[in-house]
């Protein structure tokens, strides 16, 4: 099995690329689908998660509100350090749970664990190979006011909290512009799958 991470930045387009090689036959694994997981009623880090940031991150249905959280940690990096050291231990175990299944369904597959931090917690390492989604700053903006429901600002500070996109292409060993149409996005996906296929076959 050949362990792929596929990351980028806010909005950069990743998901748009783990979609398209799922479709071409990879095993895509969503590290944002296993967090939101994690913090349902019942999983591993939803009672840490309350007991740090309180009951008012939760909505009327006992739910955590994503947007609420968000508003506690984001502009908070120690805090948000706090929320991740709770969520993202669970997400990597998950994550590895998901391979292993994946690898004794198709020895010979690719497993792709898409995840906005990989590089910035030192997860990239777990992975053979590293897709890289990346597209200018202000389509990152324009895709993230959209997308959340959030302002400039906000988008902007998100950002910053990352790792910049041109810092991130030192450790990956693709690169997807996604700036350009979907149709292009898709080819440039095609050939890191082919890239990846002829490894798989070496």
């Amino acid at each position: 099995m050949l362990r792929v991470g596929l990351t980028g930045g806010l909005a950069s387009g990743k998901s748009h690329v783990g979609r398209a090689l799922a479709e071409l036959g990879c095993h895509l694994i969503s590290a944002d689908e296993l967090g939101h997981q994690s913090l349902e009623p019942g999983g591993e880090a939803y009672e840490p998660v309350i007991r740090e940031f309180g009951g008012g991150i939760l909505d009327e249905r006992g739910f955590v509100d994503r947007r609420r959280l968000a508003a506690e940690v984001f502009g908070d990096p120690e805090r948000l350090n706090r929320l991740n050291g709770f969520v993202h231990p669970v997400v990597v175990r998950r994550e590895e749970e998901l391979i292993a299944q994946a690898a004794a369904a198709e020895p010979e597959g690719i497993a792709v664990v898409e995840a906005a931090i990989l590089i910035e917690t030192g997860s990239w390492r777990r992975f053979d190979r590293l897709i890289l989604a990346v597209c200018p700053l202000e389509s990152q903006v324009e895709r993230a006011m959209k997308r959340d429901g959030i302002t400039r600002e906000q988008a902007l500070t998100r950002i910053a909290r990352q790792m910049p996109l041109d810092e991130k292409k030192k450790y990956a060993h693709y690169v997807i512009d996604t700036s350009g149409s979907r149709e292009d996005t898709y080819n440039q996906t095609v050939e890191v799958f082919r890239s990846l296929r002829s490894i798989r076959q070496l």
